[in-house]
């Protein structure tokens, strides 16, 4: 059985409320639990069902939307130079739930949005994020991503560097076809970001005194900063109150922390054939990810010893131990708690929008970012 304590001061009542009910619903699929609600928002629990959507209800939700997507990704995907359609084919068929496109074709639908743009902008955002995966590639010198071959381990630095170029510029072209100012905004200010937050995580590999808040705003750029646009996009067409916009924004910035926070906690705590990556990536290429910060901040001073040199030399040749370590710290919980805070957060962005099974798959999509285990 699992005791959950709720805390949430600065928050409203409708939103605390949104909370405790998605908590009961998400932690009764997988266990007893007894979560210890404050007797202000007793009375105001609402009647529920018996579960939260399932991931797969969810897509089921926007079948026809995602069907759109991948169609018009092939479409726009296709090229006179037949490197970049081997290649480019390569990557975009190599599995993933495309959680960032199902984001965006969602935040369109929660506001009532009713036109077909909310499915050109999906692609765009999978463009945008499929040329940081070829361009991420290709600094950390990966060799496996989703269980299969990285594409510069096939066709070389070269030739992933410049289709991801493709991809990028591809992705500016079918945002102009949009023609809305706003929407251009967001994206290219999102990619700049993302560019930032890649150059950030560079400078900090191989330095162990990075700090958690420095860590936490690698992340927030590198990956959380195109959820959040992708969760704002659909309010922006539906012309929607800067409120609502502001709102899924925080929400995709909360939604996309927890889901690379939870990416840290599985790089040290799954297998390989769950994550589809070689376990120890992050320690391999000196990443201080927020299980290794934490365990220098609370390890003995020879587990401390033992992390800040293996993040300065990188390589896995002390992997076990780094691993023994993080879990005797409690650093896997300290950071999987980290991300339920997040996603708790998010889920009290939606406070504001009524209720429908589009909201429903935004709480189950957050959830389901804290709950996987690849």
């Amino acid at each position: 059985m699992s005791n959950v304590k709720l805390s949430y001061k600065h928050l409203d009542t409708t939103a605390v409320v949104d909370i405790i009910q998605t908590r009961i619903l998400s932690i009764n699929e997988r266990e007893t639990v007894n979560i210890a609600v404050p007797e202000a928002y007793r009375a105001k629990l609402k009647p529920v069902p018996q579960r939260l959507m399932s991931i797969e209800d969810v897509f089921e939700l926007v079948a026809e939307d995602r069907k759109a997507v991948d169609n018009l990704i092939r479409q726009r995907l296709r090229s006179d130079v037949v490197l970049v359609n081997q290649l480019g084919n390569y990557i975009i068929n190599s599995g993933g739930k495309r959680l960032r496109p199902l984001l965006m074709l969602l935040s369109a639908r929660v506001v009532g949005y009713e036109g077909f743009h909310h499915v050109h902008l999906a692609a765009v955002v999978e463009f945008i994020h499929t040329a940081t995966l070829l361009h991420d590639d290709v600094v950390d010198a990966s060799e496996l991503r989703r269980g299969h071959e990285t594409a510069n381990a096939i066709w070389g630095n070269e030739a992933s560097v410049l289709v991801g170029d493709f991809l990028y510029s591809r992705a500016f072209q079918m945002m102009v076809e949009v023609n809305n100012m706003r929407v251009m905004e967001i994206l290219a200010n999102a990619t700049n970001i993302i560019a930032e937050g890649e150059v950030m995580q560079l400078m900090n590999c191989h330095e162990p005194d990075t700090t958690e808040e420095q860590y936490l705003e690698v992340i927030r750029c590198k990956t959380a900063k195109l959820f959040a646009a992708a969760s704002q996009l659909g309010p922006v067409l539906c012309h929607s109150s800067e409120e609502t916009v502001d709102a899924m924004a925080r929400f995709g910035m909360h939604l996309g922390t927890a889901f690379q926070l939870v990416d840290d906690v599985l790089d040290y705590s799954a297998s390989a054939e769950q994550i589809g990556k070689n376990i120890g990536d992050d320690l391999a290429e000196g990443k201080p990810t927020l299980p290794l910060i934490f365990t220098m901040r609370h390890g003995s001073p020879q587990q401390v010893r033992l992390v800040r040199k293996a993040i300065e030399q990188g390589g896995r040749e002390h992997i076990d131990a780094v691993i023994e370590a993080i879990q005797s710290t409690g650093a896997i919980d300290y950071t999987a708690d980290a991300a339920h805070r997040e996603v708790d957060l998010a889920i009290a962005c939606l406070s504001q929008l009524p209720d429908s099974p589009y909201k429903t798959a935004l709480k189950t999509l957050a959830e389901f970012s804290v709950n996987r285990n690849q």
